[in-house]
């Protein structure tokens, strides 16, 4: 058991002041020796400044040591203070029994700390008997302060040697200043103090370790230089403040140390997820923006205005889409990179805000893949639809205007009454004439029918100028209807009239009847020749040639025909000249000259050969395109099988890695290098698409790989081997962080391996395991519940258990000590002792704190360090 009491006998001695070790320490306290009054006067500042420093923890203080501790509360609070440990429950009573029951608690609790009271009684400090008090007081000092410095001092370079100094050491100063210089050189410059002058030096130290070390001033300088000798007692209790300041610094250096790890970790890790949300947030964002384009099908009114939104679609194809692949696979590149992170700190996985999970990406990028595909179906779709009905307008168009100009002038010819006054060959003329006329009038009739389906076919496809379409194709038929009337009135009117004529020149009506047809067949053949064609192939190009080719064979005949006619007008005249008849005007039974039938021919001798032109250009068009089908379907069949070799390769290499894990991963650099140098290939296939569709070319019959399939294969081949890099570096991470060796990372895989069920994701059975057991590992591995373990997660899973990490407790003690043992920490102690960034993010997320001992500012940094590790809400 350890004696501590005070030994005085220096004084009467007049030698040197020997600190002795307390626990060598044999001379009892005597009760009838008197202290030196200048001692005492030291003693009382010393233990009272003393005491004072503990109980300001506990809200209080003292003003007279013999007077305040008489009733023994305050120092059972005292001791409370000092110890951590609660005593009994103090007597409330004002009787000096209550009084003597409490010093006595106070005074066993010291006894059972191992130390021997000699001669201190709990009647002596209710009497207010200055030197006992002063020597329980003692007593505490170095049970409590100085005893830990014997037992620890030398670990801070505070030798216990100090206290070996005689008291005359310590009066000039010096020996005070150079103690706080040795541990805060910053506060003391040491080399201007002067040995002569003890009460600067003094008042220095005491001044400096009252403002910075917050020891309070428990001497006078002028008290200290006074006297012979200073009180050892109180120049002992004064160091051993010193040594508690500078061991209190070291343990909140240390707990700072540990706080500031655990939030730069917790810092980065903060930033890596507001980088995932935004990137998440953006892409997300711009998905939703341009699905509602893609699917917008308004259609256009003109050919120009689908071909411009087709031409911006190809610019949202090459320009616009790429990066946004790019930020998909850094966003899902970042996401294995942050859980990784934190696996390794010991925190929770990261769960992104809602609808911003990988998963959900995933699903959106899905909807605008389908959106696009069927975007680019129905433009295609809309632009046929557009050709074909550009193709009937003008169809309408041409066919309406050489029936308008058929039709001029002929209700005007058909109502008009030249027959009353003409003889009867004129009549008989006239009457032929008619029939020719409505010959010819039946022969038209097709023409009307042609003009009437295309105006409504052009209805059925939604033609945007369908209403003029319409107003045209019905004033055609009313038109048509009247002149239907007006021919059927005038041939009534000539056949009443020709019973009176008898004369018809059978020549002129030879002429007129073969004149008619043949006019008629020049005006088809007109017609035909300046016909419009849409054509989609060789095939069909070929077949409108070897028709063309047909109809020119005819015309020798045709030509036959022509003769034969122009031989009768020239019959008519040879006749009319051998009689001596006057011919007057022309042929009476029809419109059709000789030279309107020569003009007609000559026509279609011209417009035979540009329609070989025609022909054979569209011709070389449709060459061209085969050709562009061809060289496109070259590329594209070596370009897929290529692609589809290295999603192969790629799928191998993800198993069968060999070689350290650096090896692995310049391997798959090199590798994915190779895959981006190929890249100019892609660009040659997209020039070969672009031209194919300016061409307007909508099949392939030489490949079965469309461009929108070669661009989904290419860009899963560059997120798959963008997605086994990252796998790689995240493994280096998981192996540098914990040490896992190169053989162990093989054994790890090799087990990896055998619980392989689907290349790049695996399923762990664990038949050994109880439910239980197998749930909880799951948890670990499996943090999101999607059914497939990585093979990162089972390296965490393995080696986490043999890794040192920080925990939630550790943190919570290193605040205790920065915190001077309270349960709660201020703002201006975290400022004091932590960076000042640092600082300021606990400031910000700490709650305050409500326990009973809270004060005005108090922070609750409990409930931090667990919300650090995921245990509560942060």
């Amino acid at each position: 058991m350890v004696d501590y009491h005070a030994s005085n006998n220096q004084a009467s001695s007049g030698g040197p002041a020997v600190y002795m070790d307390p626990r060598e320490q044999e001379n009892d306290w005597d009760r009838d020796l008197l202290l030196d009054p200048a001692w005492e006067k030291q003693q009382r500042k010393t233990f009272t400044a003393w005491c004072n420093s503990h109980l300001r923890k506990a809200g209080t203080q003292i003003e007279n040591i013999e007077e305040d501790f008489r009733d023994g509360l305050k120092l059972m609070l005292l001791l409370e203070v000092i110890s951590g440990e609660r005593l009994p429950k103090p007597e409330r009573g004002k009787m000096r029994v209550h009084k003597i029951n409490n010093v006595n608690k106070a005074l066993d609790y010291i006894a059972s700390k191992g130390v021997k009271l000699v001669s201190i009684g709990a009647e002596e400090i209710v009497d207010g008997n200055a030197k006992m008090t002063l020597g329980m007081i003692w007593t505490i000092i170095l049970r409590f302060a100085i005893q830990d410095i014997s037992v620890e001092g030398q670990s801070l370079s505070f030798p216990i040697s100090l206290f070996s100094f005689p008291t005359r050491n310590w009066k000039d100063g010096l020996a005070f200043n150079a103690l706080i210089h040795r541990h805060r050189p910053e506060l003391i410059d040491y080399d201007k103090l002067r040995k002569d002058d003890p009460l600067t030096n003094l008042n220095n130290a005491f001044e400096v370790a009252e403002k910075y070390l917050d020891i309070p001033k428990m001497m006078d300088a002028e008290d200290i230089v006074g006297t012979l000798r200073p009180d050892e007692k109180a120049i002992m209790t004064y160091v051993s403040c010193f040594y508690h300041a500078f061991s209190g610094a070291q343990k909140a250096e240390t707990a700072a140390n540990r706080i500031c790890k655990v939030l730069a970790v917790n810092q980065e890790n903060e930033h890596l997820m507001e980088d995932y949300e935004k990137l998440a947030s953006d892409l997300l964002e711009w998905i939703r923006r341009t699905i509602p384009w893609l699917e917008n099908r308004a259609p256009e009114k003109t050919m120009a205005e689908m071909q411009q939104k087709l031409e911006d679609f190809r610019g949202y194809r090459r320009v616009h889409k790429p990066p946004k692949v790019q930020e998909k696979c850094q966003l899902e590149i970042n996401f294995n990179t942050l859980q990784t992170k934190l696996r390794l700190s010991n925190r929770p996985a990261f769960m992104p805000s809602e609808g911003r999970m990988v998963s959900d990406i995933n699903g959106s990028w899905h909807n605008l893949e389908g959106a696009e595909k069927g975007y680019e179906e129905w433009m295609l779709n809309e632009i046929r639809r557009l050709e074909r009905l550009d193709h009937l307008a003008e169809k309408f168009r041409q066919k309406a205007t050489i029936h308008e100009s058929w039709t001029d002038g002929k209700e005007a010819m058909l109502t008009q009454k030249d027959y009353e006054t003409a003889s009867l060959s004129e009549v008989k003329a006239l009457l032929r004439k008619h029939e020719a006329f409505e010959s010819d009038l039946a022969a038209h009739q097709d023409r009307v029918e042609q003009i009437a389906a295309i105006a409504q076919e052009l209805n059925e496809l939604d033609y945007y100028d369908s209403p003029s379409v319409n107003a045209r194709c019905q004033k055609i038929c009313e038109q048509w209807d009247a002149l239907g009337s007006l021919t059927q009135s005038r041939r009534e009117s000539l056949e009443r009239t020709e019973k009176q004529l008898e004369s018809i020149d059978e020549l002129y009506l030879e002429y007129a009847k073969r004149a008619a047809p043949f006019n008629n067949w020049m005006e088809g053949a007109m017609e035909d020749l300046q016909d419009m064609f849409i054509v989609h192939n060789i095939e069909e190009i070929q077949g409108l040639i070897t028709a063309h080719e047909q109809f020119k064979s005819t015309l020798p005949e045709a030509n036959k025909e022509r003769e034969a006619i122009q031989a009768i007008q020239a019959e008519v005249q040879k006749i009319a000249q051998y009689n001596g008849i006057k011919l007057s005007g022309g042929n009476p039974y029809t419109t059709i000259t000789p030279k309107s039938i020569d003009d007609k021919w000559h026509k279609v001798e011209q417009l035979v050969p540009q329609r070989d032109r025609a022909l054979q250009e569209e011709l070389a068009k449709q060459q061209s395109n085969d050709h562009l089908r061809r060289k496109f379907a070259t590329q594209a069949n070596i370009v897929g099988p290529w692609i589809q070799t290295k999603m192969e390769e790629i799928g191998r290499i993800s198993i069968e890695m060999n070689g350290t894990l650096e090896d692995q991963l310049v391997n798959l650099r090199e590798y994915e290098q190779s895959i981006i140098e190929y890249k100019p290939n892609i660009d040659q296939l997209e020039g070969d698409h672009q031209l194919i569709q300016e061409a307007l070319i909508f099949d392939n019959s030489y490949t079965a790989y469309t461009m929108e399939h070669l661009r989904v294969g290419w860009e899963q081949l560059l997120t798959t081997i963008a997605r086994t890099i990252n796998e790689i570096e995240n493994q280096i991470l998981t192996r540098d962080a914990k040490g896992i060796s190169q053989e162990q990372l093989h054994e790890y895989r090799t087990s990896f391996n055998h619980f392989d069920k689907v290349r790049g994701q695996h399923s762990l059975c664990m038949p050994c395991l109880g439910d239980a057991e197998f749930a909880r590992i799951m948890g670990i591995v499996d943090p999101n519940n999607s059914g497939a373990v990585t093979f990162q997660a089972f390296i965490d899973f393995m080696s986490r258990e043999t890794t040192d990490t920080d925990t939630a407790d550790q943190v919570i003690a290193s605040f205790k000590i920065l915190a001077a043992d309270k349960n709660f920490i201020t703002a201006e102690e975290l400022r004091r002792e932590l960076p000042p960034d640092q600082a300021e993010y606990c400031i910000a997320r700490m709650a305050p704190y409500s326990g009973p001992d809270a004060k005005p500012g108090a922070l609750d940094y409990m409930s931090f360090s667990t919300a650090l590790y995921g245990e509560s809400d942060l």
